[in-house]
């Protein structure tokens, strides 16, 4: 299928398209494909007579390779916030302690936190009862009654 003289060509433009793709799409997955599609380039560059079909074996294998690598060993390398609920509104809530807006009744009801109002999910309340959030589902807060 390539030509003996454009196959090392070949696999250097399916590097830059593939790093172009993780440019486009951030992810690291089309990063570590590029890697492989970059050690064919130079596979086919030092052995320029390598069948197609070896190739695209050896690209499989190299693909699979370079993926599990990064699975194994930078994946969970990756910083730890000191705010790990920064962007969880609902996980920043919980254990907090608010009355409630609207009483609970068959399970729901409403309470207000600052300018936003939550739905509420717990044992039947009054209204007026202040309730501690003990988890979030969604978007909803689980509450259960202050003694």
């Amino acid at each position: 299928m390539f030509d003996s003289d454009w196959g090392a060509w070949v696999w250097a433009i399916v590097t830059l398209l593939l790093l172009a793709g993780e440019v486009l799409a951030p992810g690291a997955f089309m990063l570590w494909l590029a890697f492989a599609a970059a050690a064919m380039f130079v596979v086919t560059w030092l052995f320029p007579d390598l069948p197609f079909l070896a190739q695209a074996v050896l690209f499989t294998v190299l693909g699979f390779t370079s993926i599990l690598t990064y699975r194994k060993y930078f994946r969970n390398r990756e910083p730890q916030s000191d705010q790990p609920a920064l962007n969880r509104r609902t996980q920043q809530l919980i254990g907090r302690i608010v009355p409630l807006e609207r009483a609970i009744e068959r399970g729901t009801g409403r309470v207000q936190i600052a300018d936003a109002y939550w739905t509420v999910a717990g044992p039947d309340l009054p209204a007026g009862t202040s309730v501690r959030i003990i988890a979030a589902d969604g978007l909803t807060l689980i509450v259960e009654a202050m003694d």
